[in-house]
């Protein structure tokens, strides 16, 4: 007798849909019109330094017209100086405005003065963000607010402060730069990870929900970017370990990726208007594993805590920034460490 597979007719018609679907999906993207970036008009916060300047700088080449955000007046005027040195005076469509986006009445103002001035905003580019690396035990409550105020609440009010005017004109894109700490939470980085996902949410279910009203919600999950952020990152418990690990990782070809380059990779995800974009082939791998094993990822990230991380160090210290916990290492280590993330540093002197 000749065998026979027996056929499961669910699975069958599961596979088929599924194709269908992906075979749709595929369809709607190749004709999803390509955005046109000149004369647009960009609203970037946290555009005085790392990845929100670079953004700033290619789309002020790219024709467009820009706004950027920041909460230290001095540090955006100096990046407001630089880009036009950088570019040239003829890049005079660039605004530069003081803005805590943890403040709702702040962002509202933001929105305000960035339309009056500019007619509109076509392109809001929420990327602004704080680091803050140690252990649980080393966190406090007032982390997590501070996390959440600035990754998950500075987020939702530009967003929701550029909506009406988006949804009047059935148009806008909104670019969400997240994280891969977005997706997959890690240790020593628990409040950012936390705010972080909250951002993925949010990003996620207002593409689902504005699509249909003409605004295109693009969520970004970087991984460890060569920006130089490493040294305005917040360190607790034992501070120059817990900067020399971050460091390191923010600085070595593989575990980092250039920030040219990943602005380079939001741009063209902006421009195709691509849902999801996860930066970097190490990220990549990583979301894709706890994709489908997320138990077994964060029983691997435990064991990494365990046996790489610095243990806990004494509470009453407070968070120190990594250009001070860099001086706070011996001079060995110190000379040492500098040698091994010249990388790192390069990209700090360009765009911190």
């Amino acid at each position: 007798m000749q065998y026979r597979p027996e056929v499961n007719r669910t699975e069958v018609v599961g596979a088929l849909a599924l194709g269908a679907v992906l075979g749709g999906i595929a369809l709607v993207n190749a004709r999803r019109p390509k955005l046109d970036l000149p004369g647009k008009v960009v609203l970037i916060t946290g555009g005085s330094r790392g990845l929100g300047y670079i953004l700033a700088r290619d789309l002020l080449r790219a024709g467009c017209r820009v706004a950027i955000c920041g909460r230290d007046i001095g540090e955006l005027e100096e990046a407001r100086r630089s880009l036009l040195a950088e570019l040239g005076p003829t890049h005079a469509a660039l605004l530069a405005i003081p803005c805590d986006v943890a403040d709702r009445d702040q962002v509202a103002a933001l929105v305000d003065q960035t339309t009056r001035t500019f007619g509109r905003i076509d392109i809001l580019i929420n990327n602004a963000g704080i680091i803050q690396a140690a252990p649980i035990e080393n966190m406090t409550v007032a982390d997590f607010e501070q996390a959440h105020a600035v990754m998950f609440w500075g987020v939702l009010y530009p967003t929701l402060a550029v909506l009406p005017q988006m949804q009047a004109r059935r148009s806008g894109n909104i670019v969400n730069v997240t994280s891969i700490g977005g997706i997959v939470s890690v240790p020593h980085l628990v409040p950012y990870s936390s705010a972080k996902f909250a951002a993925v949410g949010l990003s996620e279910g207002l593409r689902a929900e504005l699509g249909s009203q003409g605004i295109t919600v693009t969520t970004i999950a970087p991984g460890l970017m060569r920006t130089g952020s490493y040294l305005n990152a917040t360190f607790k418990g034992q501070e120059e370990k817990e900067f020399a690990w971050f460091a390191l990782g923010a600085s070595l070809p593989v575990l980092s990726i250039d920030g040219e380059r990943a602005a380079r990779q939001i741009i063209h995800a902006l421009v195709h208007g691509e849902a999801h974009r996860v930066l970097s082939l190490t990220s990549t791998v990583l979301a894709k594993f706890h994709g489908l094993f997320p138990g077994l990822t964060a029983d691997l990230m435990g064991l990494a805590a365990r046996w790489m991380l610095p243990a806990p160090g004494a509470n009453e210290h407070m968070p120190i920034r990594g250009a001070v916990a860099r001086e706070q290492l011996p001079r060995p280590q110190r000379a040492m460490l500098d040698g091994l993330t010249t990388m790192g540093r390069h990209a700090a002197d360009r765009f911190q």
